[in-house]
């Protein structure tokens, strides 16, 4: 089961380079139906939520429909999935970074509660609590 990088990702979901573009899908689509699943590392999914919200300006409900149809997609399998799903969730709810959604998903799927943090707007999250000084 290979592993995508963030580029190839991000050309298959936005088709701004052609060229790759064609590549990168004619690459997924071959993987769709069978048993093999693409795997997407933690380090890449956020990665591909920065691209797509800070290059591409997509919107944040964007960003959630798009991991919202990976995750749906056969072909796709995200290192940790629980906590990819509950992070979706927080993102949706909350006022607050992805990458920090992930971060106190991770916790919580692995049951590391409460994370610790300076960031103010991050406390608004449950699971996320002010780092005592």
């Amino acid at each position: 089961m290979p592993t995508l990088d963030t580029n190839v990702l991000i050309r298959y979901l936005v088709q701004d380079d052609p060229r790759q573009s064609r590549t990168a899908e004619r690459f997924i689509i071959q993987f769709a139906g069978s048993e093999a699943a693409l795997f997407i590392p933690t380090s890449v999914t956020l990665e591909t939520e920065w691209v797509l919200r800070s290059v591409y300006r997509f919107s944040k409900e964007s960003v959630i429909e798009v991991f919202i149809g990976l995750l749906e997609a056969r072909e796709m399998e995200f290192q940790d999935e629980p906590s990819v799903e509950r992070a979706i969730f927080l993102f949706r709810e909350h006022n607050v970074d992805f990458a920090d959604c992930l971060h106190v998903a991770t916790a919580f799927t692995y049951d590391r509660l409460p994370m610790v943090s300076f960031d103010k707007q991050a406390h608004r999250v449950e699971g996320i609590e002010a780092v005592s000084q």
